[in-house]
């Protein structure tokens, strides 16, 4: 029986093109008392791998969390089978407003500690006792009313490309450190503010509220299906758009097209943009910000040191990176002194 993905990503891109299927990207979590993760993940990669499901599929204790592509023709299949598994029974399924066939290319399903790293050592608060879900158009009435406080729960390279109209932007790597940053900076008003989140998808929002309700915030929502179900609802309903710029997505697309406003600048020159790509020298794959100028210039690189790098033969790039792990450094694409623009 095969537990594993056993083709490379190149490999995996010539079978999608063959095919010449449309692929659906869709993205949902649950959160969920998973007995045995280990014996669910395998099912799940049985099941997965024979509904041609590609993706990153976390699973633990706590329940489970997919960002993954299926073929047009088989979502069906793939819905119902969901619906078999008790904890799954209509999860709500965020599905991408931009396609692209290859966003993933390998099928990963891989047991967590959490399903959303949260740094948290706190057992007592219960995770299903979460704040109000609202709709998209509650949630314009609710960023309209001045009782209102606003936090994106989305780390800084995230909310750069794009964000709600005055949101509070905390400027963190990752979730973990952005929960106590928020509850210091607003514990004044835990009685007489409303709190409102939001994030990609609703993960990490699912979470904090529940947080934030056990450390005494009266008034707690989240924005339901989080930006992608935000960008549905306005678009099938002609409700007004309050968001500005791009969503970010943790799949090969990196970003939706959600507003019209370009908020950001290419991280080389300062021109507007909001392509993120990652850099070409695989020794830093650094996640940054690049205009078409620039990379036509650096060659897909963040700077020259890595523009020099990726003209040396493979096998001397190699050695140079032999022995390193780039871990989440690459995301601290505004901290990164190689960035000449972002200093």
């Amino acid at each position: 029986m095969q537990l594993y993905n056993k083709l490379s990503a190149e490999e995996r891109r010539e079978l999608i093109r063959a095919a010449g299927k449309e692929r659906l990207t869709i993205s949902f979590y649950q959160y969920a008392q998973i007995i045995d993760p280990q014996l669910f993940r395998n099912y799940l990669f049985v099941a997965f791998d024979t509904f041609e499901v590609l993706g990153r599929i976390y699973v633990a204790h706590e329940g489970i969390n997919a960002q993954l592509s299926v073929p047009a023709d088989r979502f069906n299949e793939f819905k119902d089978f969901l619906d078999g598994i008790y904890f799954l029974e209509n999860v709500r399924l965020n599905i991408a407003r931009e396609h692209d066939n290859e966003s993933f290319l390998k099928l990963k399903v891989k047991v967590r500690h959490k399903i959303v790293a949260d740094g948290l050592e706190d057992d007592t608060f219960d995770v299903t006792n979460k704040g109000q879900h609202v709709d998209a158009q509650k949630f314009n009435e609710l960023i309209s009313d001045p009782d209102t406080i606003l936090v994106d729960m989305r780390n800084h390279y995230e909310s750069e490309i794009g964000h709600f109209e005055n949101a509070w932007t905390p400027d963190v790597d990752t979730f973990r450190e952005s929960l106590p940053i928020i509850e210091e900076e607003i514990k004044e008003h835990k009685k007489d503010k409303k709190l409102v989140m939001y994030c990609t998808g609703g993960i990490r929002c699912e979470k904090a509220s529940a947080y934030y309700k056990h450390r005494g915030f009266e008034e707690v929502y989240q924005l339901e299906g989080g930006i992608i179900e935000y960008h549905r609802q306005v678009t099938e309903q002609g409700l007004e758009n309050k968001f500005k710029g791009k969503n970010f997505v943790f799949d090969a697309r990196l970003s939706e097209k959600i507003g019209e406003e370009i908020i950001s600048n290419c991280h080389q020159c300062g021109k507007p943009c909001d392509a993120h790509t990652n850099c070409a020298n695989d020794g830093c794959h650094l996640l940054f910000i690049q205009c078409d100028d620039c990379k036509t210039a650096f060659e897909n690189t963040c700077s020259a040191e890595c523009h020099e790098v990726i003209q040396l033969p493979i096998e001397e790039q190699k050695k140079r990176r032999a022995g390193q792990y780039n871990s989440n450094k690459i995301f601290k694409k505004g901290r990164s002194e190689k960035l000449v623009y972002k200093q």
